[in-house]
């Protein structure tokens, strides 16, 4: 593979994740910013039309569909390193485990310190079991990922059809006596937010192993079977094949989130079984689209402006819960609870452009996000240079952030040897 051939496919996946940013803030600032959608009930403050509007929104084009995106990009990456690791004759073993290592280390403290709900966990210890299946072949590991998808989803909807739920979930009074409590510890300190995270533990372990776990790696699967085949590298935006995508994921994938919102959304186990069977075709009409405009000589520039936030999408996920911790929390502004869902989507809105900004000024300078640098010391036990090359830094003012991106194939060579 040429050069020239690997850059358009790096920043494809680089701009594709970094719009799953947007949405993946989306979802966690909801809990960032209140304790009641984490007890699956309403804050009273915000219960008008337009609140329940905005919600309404979120649940149909939002939610549980851009963890699925992350999860297949997490794949596709997978047959980057590999190849990249093949290329410069190195160890790819070795360094995939102190990979795993550092961004299950790196889970562990963001979900004790910043943020409850972390997703980097999961991640570690699935993509180990990536890693064990890396030489399956490609139809087994497509096999793999559909039983895996079926099992959960008829796991849902056997215990809808046989476990009366209502014995476990709380009482209308109780979630609202819960919710009010969480957001009063997010008022609170350092302890009282520690305690917070840490009291929810059980029930992240508890979704892991059920859902996002196995579902994690029924994507990452079908990303690494995609990276192998070089999909996102002979995108054109002109093909039948990304229409073809729309036209199957929009009206499928939002009949889905229709039901899972009519259903009452995560309270209720049928329409969560709704939103997961159909979140991934929605999340793929997504993905064709922006490929479309990207590919798009009118709207290029788009991959330009997303391509630098995916590059450093670790660091931008990691700081998107460091923002979250110092404005709703007690240990900054101490907004919880103040913030209406409108208002939630403004704030969302500023963060992420503010962050696109900094991730293309970042790496004007710098070859790595802060966080990819430690983690890819980490991965080749040895300091990586992260000071920018000053040929990449003029190739950067003449061009864009991304168009720059010297995360080629050749690039990834030299780096590893």
């Amino acid at each position: 593979m040429s050069t020239h051939n690997a850059v358009p496919r790096v920043l494809d996946v680089d701009a594709v994740r970094g719009f799953a940013l947007l949405g993946i803030f989306a979802v966690n600032v909801t809990f960032m910013a209140s304790g009641y959608p984490g007890n699956l009930t309403i804050d009273p403050d915000f219960d008008s039309g337009l609140d329940n509007a905005v919600r309404a929104l979120s649940s149909v084009f939002v939610d549980m569909k851009f963890y699925v995106l992350f999860s297949f990009l997490f794949g596709y990456s997978f047959t980057l390193q590999m190849e990249s690791a093949s290329r410069a004759g190195v160890a790819f073993s070795s360094r995939m485990l102190r990979r795993i290592g550092g961004l299950f280390a790196i889970g562990a403290l963001h979900t004790v310190f910043l943020y409850g709900g972390d997703i980097l966990t999961t991640y570690a210890v699935v993509c180990l079991v990536l890693f064990l299946l890396r030489n399956v072949r490609d139809r087994t590991a497509i096999w793999i990922a559909v039983s895996l998808y079926a099992v959960v989803l008829l796991s849902m909807i056997s215990s809808f059809l046989v476990v009366d739920s209502s014995a476990f979930l709380p009482s209308e009074a109780e979630a609202l006596a819960n919710g009010e409590r969480a957001t009063q510890a997010m008022l609170g300190g350092w302890e009282s937010n520690i305690e917070h995270n840490v009291a929810g533990l059980p029930f992240l372990v508890l979704q892991a192993v059920s859902l996002q776990g196995p579902t994690a790696l029924a994507l990452f699967l079908l990303g690494m079977v995609a990276g192998r085949r070089g999909w996102l590298g002979r995108v054109s935006g002109s093909g039948p094949v990304l229409r073809r995508i729309q036209q199957i994921g929009f009206p499928v994938g939002l009949l889905g989130s229709l039901v899972y919102t009519a259903g009452g959304g995560n309270g209720n186990t049928l329409a969560v079984a709704a939103s997961v069977a159909t979140a991934p075709l929605l999340s793929a009409a997504y993905v064709a689209t922006l490929l479309r405009i990207m590919h798009s000589p009118r709207t290029a520039a788009v991959r330009a402006a997303l391509a630098p936030a995916g590059r450093t999408a670790l660091t931008n996920y990691l700081t998107q819960s460091v923002v979250g911790l110092m404005v709703f929390t007690g240990i900054g502004l101490g907004l919880a609870g103040t913030f209406s869902p409108l208002a939630l989507i403004g704030f969302v809105l500023v963060v992420y452009a503010g962050q696109l900004a900094a991730s293309a000024l970042w790496l004007r300078q710098f070859r790595y996000g802060p966080v990819e640098w430690a983690l890819r010391w980490l991965t080749n036990a040895r300091r990586p240079a992260l000071v920018a090359p000053p040929r990449h830094r003029r190739a950067t003012k003449v061009t864009s952030p991304a168009l720059a991106d010297p995360n080629n194939a050749a690039t990834h060579e030299a780096e590893l040897r």
